[in-house]
């Protein structure tokens, strides 16, 4: 079966990839193969999702994307069986393609597409189907695994690989140096055999002599003397002492033995039970045991080497108390041995004297043996000492190697774990840069967007106002685009709902904007508000500084200020620094060495917490820290003890605070263990403590909950060491501030300012808007930072990496030197741990800095201009250095500018000479006048209630003020643009009107039919073209008429528009809005003179009263229609004034004249007409505008009238005389100033007035003479103030009336262009249908003059006439028939019909292909000598005999009976190009292309669709005569020909087999070289001809291809390819010629075969392919029996049919010839 499938999926199917029977599971198992082949037979339509991957993921798509499918055609498919297939389960994809095999040829049978097999299913279970779908993905996403978790899995087993490689190893190396130590012990066990085989034969020796030497000496009798009783105690201890001596000899032996079990065993088992037989032997047993212990521990880390350091101390200390007790053992038995001598001395004395020499020798031999054993312990001394030394070394050496294979494994960890970490930081970083990306592509999209909307606004905005923008709307949208807004509305808020929309909160925000731009261009008189050259003497007004320092002082009494709370005073520190930057950048180290450089102190937030911590633990008092700040502050000032101590109680403030909070938040139980080991917590004992100690105890109650230490701690505890720091050094903060938020609070904790309450002091509710008093006190100045310098260390996060990575390794390095000293192993494991946690966080800390840098540095570089930054990545001595640069410079600034500033206030006043005293000549200064610099106000007490009543009185002024005329701008922005619309739509409108259609073009039609209807023979009499042209005449008549009604229509609609009443009403609005604007500045004056007049008679003591005079009210147009006015009359407030302009009587009584009507009309709205409206309009404003100024200037003058009369009211008749005295004096002196009523000359007097009363000898009292100047000097102040506010209320009034008349000129201006246009519009109208009538009647009358039909129709369309070629009244005559196509036979050329005949005839008799040779050459005769039809065949083949017959037919049959009459009637349709292998190759694999079944078959559609190597003659249609027949196609003809004679036309529709149509084209002259083009054919691939033939075969005379052979040599390569060939292509190209079947063709099946498929699969089998699959065609051309075959094959040879006529002819001339000659004979 698996041969079976592989032979349908690569012949019929044709996979993209070759299959062979014991591959299907791994090939099939992501699924992509099965895709390919439904895709192959139409099924599978999303054929482009799948995926060639073999991941988990590709998998799970390809098969969900198969299940339905599968469904589809039957097969029974689920996600178990989707597993198998993916896991590779055996026999799973073969079983599956077996079943599609069997549904893929039922579905290939019933010829049914995809699209019917859905359609044909049920609608119930083809819902169910696609639930089952549903629930079959997800339970194959649970089957499936994930890919990360197979990879995983891959990782893990290839470090279990690993690790088990590296543990054969170590076993491998364990092993060889346990066979070396086995080696080395059974060496020293031979050697220390020997030793004793030696030693204990010396002993022998040595015994033999001694017994030889014994001399049996009679015992002498006892003796109860003294020195017999010593000499036995003597005895006694020297066998004591030999005795003690083996003991330890034996003892030494055992040691020795130990040892070299110890070394010869390298197990833990024998190196415990050899550490259990020391501790039997060694004195002190506990620290043997410590050390057994010990040995057992894992060489793992530095422990373990403190452990072998330690082990071999003891052991020293073991060894020396071992030699201890040696050395006493050996000092007692020399004593011994002493005694022993002694008694042998006098026994050696006793012996002399009984001269016994025998006894001596044996002394002798004695003290040989003994001398003999010391060196023997000696020598065993010596080499134990070795054996140990030894042993310490190999332990030390392998605890080195051990130590060594760790830190290297250890390094490589590390490696692994930077490059791990860089990849996240790469990852990290590559997320910020799409962030920054998608960010700065939203910016710059926006922009476009703005750009876009601003320049599609302008060109709509040019086509509304034909290119004449208003410059105010440029400056609009300009606002809106440099402020980010849309220039187009979003949203309509008009109405504005309760909630509104954001399209509609920010179209307010818009409209908010414009306002603020309009209002403050109105105030400023800017921008639109700007005065026009010809009044450019009207400038802004100047600020009223009276009504300016009224409102202050108002201000000041209604809004108090708020007390300013102390500032924190520190002393003036040489450098205040900060030193910031990412992890690892340098700035512990660039402090530090500040520190010792620049005497520096350095205070880092870490350290500075820890000491907090500490000095709780300590409990330091209050007492303690207040000595130690005593000292470092020695020298200061006491001013500057005070200031610290304020400083220090606000620390403890804030300690305070932070205390109750923790307190208060988390309490503390009261444990007695917590009481004993921590100090006392309750409040009594923190009062007691230090500021530090307190802030110490709130960030360890923080810490040990878990929390971090919070940023207002921090700071405090940053001011207390800053308030610790001597004044004399600098002081620079180490990575601190690491966030804005504690950058601004340690800002608002140094220098006592909190940023943002400054930024909110500026919207404050008593600040003023419209004056300004220029005396306020200004601001306090800005104090200057707390920072005199920031420092950015710059570095790259790949610098922070490496640096991170070289810091683990000099980590490992740094502790293994660290062994040697104990004292230093905490700092060590502190140090370690800090960087394992610095390394678990470099990626978080680096993220953290780079999201809360940009706010740091704008802040630092922004707002205080301090941040310097220096590049980190350079040397570490550079780096400090130019840090060092910075701060130094830095110190110098500031010391400079404190030199400056002592030398300012130094300055002493110089001495007051004589000279200086000298009286000068009194010169009178000129009068102050009230407002300027040297006035001084006056500045009353006033009553409680006029501050409380006139604050919100002037608030109300100033918000109605702005509120108003912010309504009243954009109204007036509003009426702008109603404006532009209204204007561009009557232009649109009246434009589209004269476009609208009429009906002249059916009158045009119908006179052209009627005169297109006149015969032919009736247009030459005169009498009909004479009524011809009347009816032209007729037609323009009827034409004009049409043209004159269209112009009264189109003059009546533009008179409406004009008289539409429209721009006369907003042109009203306009002056309304502009007369409101003047009727606000008259309400702000006569507000501010209440207000004025109520200040000033408070301040004089007098209650202010009501004014008497009404407000101002200025008139208004009126612009409501008459019954609408009667009906609001009763409830009118402002007056109005009438508009409309009367118009005469034919406007409103409608005059039967037509034209007179228009005429009026128009003659209302010519240029004098309007101009004489502007005129009007022009007065009245000029009338508001001076009613609005006398108002003012009226009010102004009864105010002064009224003063002046409660002055003379209040003036008795003493101080009238006197008063009358003052201004007769003062009437001498300035009667040219007092000319003018409405000017302030009782003002300017005043000041004059006062010398004279004073000079007066009439007396008056100081409080009379002080009244008296306050009530002047009130009233000049008084006055002064009404005319700033009356001259600066008419030079608004004068630029809003020169802008109300400036608008009104433009409205009019534009107005008229536009009226004019539509005017002009008309008359060219009018004039181009005109134009076109008349051309229309020239052409109809030249037609007549010519007595011809108008053939092409006539168009007269709006202003435009031409003749539509397009549409033809009278149709073409048709040209004439052309001659059929006829085509001529040349000599023995065969004709495309005769061909057809014999193809019929043929496949009637042999549909199947061969036929005997006898029927052939029947048919042939029969043709021949019966003569069917006229020229049924050309003239040389009619000459045909019967043996050239049985020659034609030998040529085509070569040992065979059966003669294929296609490969004849093929030869027989010659001449045609004859293709190369290249072309047929070529022709193949576009066939193969179209047939995407792979089936070997086309329709004859498709056939057509891809041609041959050839085409049809091109230049066929093109002839120069119609009665000239076309050339005949015989090309395009043969190549349908071809499709007739070798399709399959019995199936409907015909198919055709391409590879068998190719093979016969194959054949060639040479027939070995047929046979290789046939078997490239077979096999799909270009075969090369290695050996060529030396024989010259004669070649066709055919139609070859103009291009050389040599041109597709290039071709060549793309179809040169390893090609294989199965046995059934090969007997498809060498078919059986032996068959004596009269129609079995060669393309039978291969049961069929008869005489090659036996030697055929006898070659596979040879060539080593038992199975019969394809072999390479390359292999197959080298057995003999294919080379014998393919030189011998003449089935591939091309028979040139012409050689065998021209030798019929020749032999038909020859009987001719010879029957002349027999003729003359006879």
């Amino acid at each position: 079966m698996a041969g079976l499938l592989c032979g349908w999926l690569n012949g019929e199917v044709r996979l993209s990839r070759s299959l062979v029977p014991g591959s299907f599971a791994e090939e099939f198992s992501n699924g992509y193969l099965f895709g390919e082949l439904l895709h192959k037979y139409g099924l599978q339509d999303d054929f482009n999702k799948f995926s060639q991957s073999r991941v988990a993921s590709a998998k799970l798509n390809n098969f969900s994307l198969l299940e339905p499918t599968l469904h589809l055609l039957g097969v029974q498919f689920n996600e178990n069986v989707a597993q198998d297939i993916m896991t590779g389960q055996h026999g799973a994809a073969t079983k599956l393609l077996y079943e599609l095999y069997i549904a893929l040829e039922k579905k290939r049978k019933t010829k049914l597409t995809a699209v019917a097999m859905e359609a044909m299913r049920p609608t119930a279970p083809a819902k169910l189907k696609s639930i089952g779908s549903v629930l079959y993905q997800e339970r194959l996403k649970s089957l499936t695994p994930r890919q990360a978790d197979l990879q995983l899995q891959q990782v893990s087993e290839r470090f279990e690989m690993k690790s088990k490689a590296m543990e054969d190893k170590i076993a491998r190396i364990h092993i060889s140096e346990q066979q070396k130590v086995q080696k080395l012990r059974e060496e020293q066990r031979a050697q220390d055999i020997e030793k004793h085989r030696i030693g204990r034969r010396r002993q022998n020796e040595i015994m033999a002599r001694i017994q030889a030497a014994i001399i049996q000496v009679p015992k002498p009798r006892p003796n109860h003397a003294i020195k017999p009783i010593e000499a036995q105690k003597l005895l006694k201890k020297k066998r004591e002492a030999e005795d003690t001596y083996k003991e330890i000899n034996k003892f030494e032996k055992s040691i020795a033995g130990r040892l070299s079990a110890v070394h010869s065993q390298v197990s833990d088992s024998d190196i415990q039970e050899s550490l259990q037989t020391q501790k039997l032997q060694v004195p002190t047993p506990e620290t043997t045991a410590q050390t057994a212990t010990e040995l057992l521990n894992v060489y793992s880390d530095d422990e373990y080497i403190r452990k072998i350091q330690k082990r071999l101390e003891e052991n020293t200390f073991a060894r020396e108390q071992r030699e201890k007790r040696r050395r006493k053992m050996l000092v007692e038995q020399l004593i011994a041995h002493e005694a022993q001598e002694e008694a042998y001395r006098e026994e050696q004395l006793i012996y002399r004297l009984m001269r016994q020499s025998q006894q001596e020798r044996r002394i002798a031999v004695q003290l040989m043996h003994v001398r003999h054993e010391k060196e023997v312990l000696r020598q065993n001394r010596i080499y134990r000492e070795k054996q140990y030394e030894d042993r310490r070394l190999k332990e030390f050496q392998k605890a080195l190697d051990s130590e060594a294979a760790l830190a290297k494994q250890e390094k490589i960890d590390c490696e692994e774990q930077t490059i791990k970490e860089r990849e996240r930081h790469e990852k990290i970083a590559v997320g910020r840069a799409q962030a920054r990306y998608k960010k700065h592509y939203s910016i710059c999209w926006e922009v476009i967007d703005q750009i876009i909307d601003l320049s599609t606004k302008v060109g709509e905005y040019r086509i509304l106002t034909n290119n004449k923008i208003p410059l105010k709307l440029m400056r609009d949208w300009k606002e809106f685009f440099f402020n980010g807004k849309s220039i187009y509305e979003e949203a309509s808020i008009h109405p504005l709902p309760n909630e509104p929309s954001p399209e509609q909160l920010a179209e307010l925000n818009k409209m908010n904007l414009l306002d603020e731009k309009d209002y403050g261009e109105y105030k400023s008189m800017t921008g639109e508000w700007c005065p026009t050259e010809d009044n450019s003497e009207n400038k802004p007004p100047h600020n009223n500084n009276i009504l300016g320092h009224v409102l202050r002082r108002l201000m000041e009494i209604f809004y108090p200020p708020k007390p300013k709370s102390s500032l924190p005073v520190f002393p003036s520190f040489p450098i205040k620094a900060c030193i910031l930057g990412k992890l690892f950048s340098g700035k512990t180290t660039c402090v530090k060495f500040l520190e010792k450089v620049c005497n520096i102190q350095v205070l880092s937030i870490d350290t500075l917490v820890q000491e907090a911590i500490q000095a709780f633990l300590k409990n330091e008092m209050k007492s303690e820290h207040s000595l130690i700040s005593q000292e470092a502050e020695s020298s200061v000032k006491q001013n500057e003890v005070q200031m610290n101590m304020s400083k220090s109680s606000l620390l403890e403030v804030l300690t305070e605070t932070f205390i109750n909070e923790t307190e208060g938040n988390c309490p503390i139980k009261n444990d007695s263990s917590s009481q004993e080991t921590e100090p006392d917590n309750s409040q009594s004992d923190l009062s007691k403590l230090s500021v530090r100690a307190q802030l110490g105890a709130a960030s360890q109650k923080l810490l040990k909950k878990g929390k971090s230490i919070p940023d207002e701690l921090l700071v405090a505890i940053l001011l207390e060491a800053i308030n610790q720091t001597p004044p004399e050094m600098g002081w620079i903060l180490d990575g601190f501030p690491m966030t804005i938020n504690q950058a601004k609070l340690f800002e608002k904790a140094y220098i006592g300012v909190d940023p943002d309450e400054a930024e909110a002091e500026d919207m404050n509710p008593g600040k003023l808007s419209l004056v300004t008093d220029p005396r306020a006190p200004n601001k306090p100045p800005v104090s200057l930072p707390a920072f005199d310098v920031s420092v950015l260390l710059d570095i790259s996060d790949t610098t922070v990496l490496k640096r991170m990575a070289s810091l683990k390794s000099h980590k490992s390095k740094s502790s293994q030197m660290e062994q040697k000293d104990n004292n230093q192993n905490s700092d060590a494991e502190l140090l370690e741990e800090k960087i394992d946690l610095v390394r678990d966080q470099v990626l978080h800390r680096i993220s953290g800095f780079l999201d809360t840098w940009p706010k740091l540095e704008n802040w630092f570089s922004v707002h205080q201009n301090i941040l310097v930054k220096v590049n980190a990545e350079t040397e570490e001595s550079l780096v400090c250095k130019a840090v060092k640069e910075i701060l130094m410079g830095e110190m110098a600034k500031k010391q400079n500018r404190s030199s400056a500033q002592e030398k300012l206030p130094g300055k002493k006043p110089l001495p007051v000479t004589s000279q200086d005293l000298v009286p000068s000549i009194p010169v009178t200064p000129p009068p102050i006048e009230p407002g300027s610099d040297e006035w001084i106000y006056v500045d009353e007490p006033l009553p409680k209630e006029i501050p409380d009543f006139l604050v919100p009185y002037w608030e109300n002024i100033e918000n109605a003020y702005v509120s108003t005329i912010k309504a009243i701008l954009r109204c007036l922005r509003d009426e702008q643009h109603s404006i532009i619309y209204y204007l561009a739509d009557i232009r649109k409108n009246f434009q589209d009107y004269l476009k609208r259609p009429d009906l002249k073009q059916e009158f045009v039609s119908q006179w052209q039919s009627d005169f297109n209807s006149i015969a032919d023979d009736l247009r030459e009499d005169e009498e009909t073209k004479a009524e011809l042209h009347q009816r032209v005449t007729d037609l323009r008549d009827l034409l004009w008429d049409i043209c004159d009604k269209r112009r009264e229509e189109a003059e009546q609609e533009c008179t409406d528009t004009m008289s539409d009443g429209w721009l006369l009403d907003h042109k009203g609005i306009a002056i309304n809005h502009f007369f409101s604007l003047m009727q606000v500045e008259v309400d702000r004056f006569q507000d501010t003179k209440r207000l004025l007049h109520d200040y000033y008679k408070a301040m004089e003591g007098k209650i202010p009263t009501d004014d008497s005079q009404n407000f101002t009210r200025l008139p208004l147009l009126d612009i409501i229609d008459i019954e609408q006015k009667e009906d609001q009359s009763k409830s009118r407030r402002i007056p109005l004034v009438s508009v409309k302009l009367h118009l005469p009587e034919t406007n409103i009584t409608k005059s039967k004249n037509r034209g007179i009507l228009l005429k009026s009309i128009k003659d209302e709205n010519s240029s004098e007409n309007v101009a004489a409206t502007f005129g009007k309009d022009e007065n009245l404003i000029s009338d508001t505008w001076q009613t609005a100024v006398t108002a003012v200037s009226d009010m102004v003058t009864a105010e002064m009238k009224s003063w002046e009369e409660e002055k003379e009211q209040q003036l008795d008749p003493k101080e009238d005389l006197k008063s009358s005295q003052a201004k007769d004096t003062g009437k001498d002196g300035k009667d040219n100033k007092k000319l003018s009523p409405k000017s302030p000359t009782k003002k300017k007097g005043l000041p004059s007035t006062v010398p004279l009363v004073e000079v007066s000898p009439v007396p008056l009292t100081s409080e009379e003479l002080k009244k008296k100047e306050l009530t002047l000097k009130i009233q000049q102040e008084y006055f002064a103030a009404l005319k700033h506010e009356e001259e600066a209320t008419k030079s608004r009034l004068d630029l809003i009336k020169e802008k109300a008349l400036a608008y009104i000129e433009e409205l009019t201006v534009k107005s008229e262009e536009a009226y004019k246009d539509m005017e002009k519009w008309l008359g060219a109208r009018f004039l181009a249908e005109m134009s076109s009538v008349e051309k229309l009647i020239e052409i109809g009358r030249h037609h007549i003059e010519c007595s011809s039909k108008i053939q092409y129709e006539m168009t007269l369309e709006e202003t435009d006439f031409f003749l539509s070629s397009d549409v033809k009244v009278i149709p073409d005559p048709g040209p004439p028939p052309h001659v059929p196509q006829v085509e001529s036979s040349d000599s023995g050329t065969l004709t495309i019909s005769q061909l057809n005949t014999f193809h019929k005839q043929f496949l009637q008799v042999a549909p199947k292909g061969f036929i005997y040779k006898k029927v052939f050459i029947d048919i042939f005769i029969d043709v021949i000598n019966l003569n069917l039809g006229t020229n049924y065949l050309p003239d040389a083949w009619m000459n045909l005999t019967l043996p050239d017959l049985q020659n034609l037919t030998s040529a085509f049959t070569v040992n065979s009976e059966l003669i294929d009459w296609r490969r004849f009637l093929l030869a027989a349709a010659q001449p045609w190009p004859v293709p190369s292998l290249t072309q047929l190759l070529k022709t193949l694999s576009i066939f193969k292309s179209v047939d995407v079944v792979g089936s070997g078959l086309v329709t004859q559609e498709c056939y057509m669709q891809v041609g041959l190597w050839f085409t049809g003659n091109e230049d066929l249609n093109s002839t120069k005569d119609c009665t000239e027949p076309l050339p005949f196609d015989r090309l395009g003809c043969l190549i349908k020909f071809f499709f007739s004679l070798f399709a399959d036309t019995r199936k409907d529709p015909a198919l055709l087999n391409y590879i068998e149509m190719l093979l016969y084209f194959a054949a060639h002259s040479d027939p070995v070289e047929g046979v290789y083009r046939a078997l490239s054919i077979a096999a799909g691939t270009y075969i090369h001809r290695k050996e060529e033939s030396s024989l010259a075969f004669p070649y066709v005379d055919v139609v070859k291809n103009e291009g050389p052979l040599i041109k597709d040599e290039n071709e060549v390569l793309k179809y040169t390819d390893e090609g294989k060939i199965s046995l059934a292509t090969l007997l498809k190209v060498f078919h059986d010629e032996a068959s004596t079947d009269e129609d079995n063709h060669r393309f039978s099946s291969l049961e069929k075969e008869g005489r090659y498929d036996k030697h055929f699969i006898k070659i596979y089998k040879e060539l080593g392919t038992g199975d019969l699959t394809p072999i390479p065609v390359e292999l197959l051309l080298k057995h003999p029996f294919i080379q014998d075959l393919i030189n011998t094959y003449q089935e591939y040879k091309l028979i040139d049919i012409k050689i065998f006529l021209q030798r019929a002819e020749q032999a038909q001339s020859i009987d001719e010839k010879t029957t002349t000659y027999k003729d003359i004979d006879a």
